[in-house]
């Protein structure tokens, strides 16, 4: 019998607590990772306020720096702890896969310099459209298409750019090339990007509508990502007949695996939460697990290094916690983690290599603390052990320490 019916795990997208013991073996425009800090930056940089997630044990979590984010509580509501990441990334998928359970041993390709001219010219022979070359570079996603979109609307050329993710973009003006036709081209990207030396972790469709100087990205954005090389806990879930509902991008980069109730994507952080709040009230979601990604923090924020942007969303994300609470059941359980860092006052507009906080909460739990300083696939090693299924390929439950 399952110690909690429901557990509801919410990714913070990029909202990392300070610098994992290797991260000076990653870099961002050339700088080590090492002295990275998302939380700690943000409330040392610019202030934050964030007393919901304070309240369950996030001023709580054990530091290394002088560094905090929030006060800690004298007694917390829940748990709370920091995980490391054993993967060789600190990309999207690896984290969100490692979260699942899989241990990535080798990265995915990431192309600084652009992507290789055989690429290129098989996706311009495909498509019978030109590829702006300019614009094939890690680019930030806003600033691509207000230099390139111009001429895009003139030539109907496909502005294609990468980051510092293992992702090939495709920008396109939804009056020039419609979306249709964009996943389409992007279809085909993804099939020849599938093996090394050329093996993305995700194609990216990235629509956007407007005139020169006010150009939008819109919400038809879409992601093409690989299926995980090994079994997740979401597909032990699935294959056990438990239900599973993704909200937001969680189905795209699972590639759809283990997923049997897609919820749809996200419009924005606010769209998202009220999408699980609609999946938490489904009649028929006795039992299961919840999996959603809110990536405004990320996508809009960490990316352009906006401090001022990033401490806003974080605090609009507190002020609606305690909706998610109150949707939950007597013997539902959240948990409230990230996938990485993206320090917005760091070096470049990368990811951070960090430890991602976790606070655990559910009305039935009458204890609180400090849980051990794990791996982030601990957390689907417990939520395996719940719902009594196996576990993926690595991680520790906690369960047992949730009274």
């Amino acid at each position: 019998m399952s110690k909690f019916k429901r557990i509801h795990l919410v990714v913070l997208d990029s909202v990392g607590i300070g610098a994992a013991p290797d991260a000076n073996n990653f870099v961002n425009a050339g700088v080590p990772d090492g002295a990275s800090d998302t939380l700690g930056h943000i409330s040392k940089s610019v202030g934050l306020n964030v007393p919901n997630m304070a309240k369950i044990g996030l001023g709580n979590i054990e530091r290394e720096t002088a560094l905090k984010t929030v006060p800690a509580e004298a007694n917390p509501s829940g748990y709370y702890t920091k995980l490391e990441e054993v993967s060789l990334g600190k990309d999207t998928m690896t984290g969100h896969w490692e979260i699942m359970g899989l241990n990535i041993t080798e990265p995915f390709d990431t192309f600084w310099n652009g992507f290789p001219e055989e690429i290129l010219t098989k996706i311009e022979e495909f498509s019978g459209r030109k590829v702006i070359r300019e614009a094939n570079k890690p680019y930030s996603g806003t600033a691509v298409i207000d230099d390139f979109g111009p001429r895009q609307m003139e030539t109907g050329e496909l502005i294609i750019y990468t980051s510092a993710d293992p992702v090939l973009q495709i920008a396109a003006h939804e009056d020039i090339i419609p979306l249709d036709e964009l996943y389409r081209i992007c279809e085909y990207a993804r099939s020849i990007t599938l093996e090394r030396p050329a093996l993305l972790g995700r194609i990216i469709a990235r629509p956007y509508v407007g005139e020169p100087g006010n150009f939008t990205r819109t919400a038809n954005r879409r992601d093409l990502a690989v299926s995980p090389f090994a079994p997740t806990v979401l597909d032990k879930l699935n294959e056990a007949g438990i239900d599973t509902y993704s909200v937001g991008k969680i189905s795209d980069i699972f590639n759809g695996a283990g997923v049997n109730h897609d919820m749809g994507h996200n419009k924005s952080n606010s769209h998202g939460i009220d999408t699980l709040l609609t999946t938490m009230g489904l009649t028929e979601f006795e039992k299961g697990f919840s999996f959603t990604n809110l990536v405004d923090f990320d996508a809009l924020y960490g990316h352009r290094r906006n401090a001022h942007g990033y401490r806003d969303c974080l605090h609009e994300f507190d002020e609606r916690l305690p909706e998610i609470i109150a949707a939950m059941l007597e013997d539902d359980l959240l948990m409230i983690t990230a996938d990485h860092g993206n320090d917005p006052t760091y070096a470049g507009t990368d990811h951070t290599r960090e430890y991602i906080p976790l606070l655990v909460y559910s009305p039935s739990l009458k204890g609180n603390g400090h849980l051990p300083i794990g791996h982030f696939a601990d957390i689907s090693a417990t939520i395996a052990d719940n719902f009594g299924v196996d576990k993926a390929m690595i991680g520790e439950s906690f369960l047992d320490k949730l009274v």
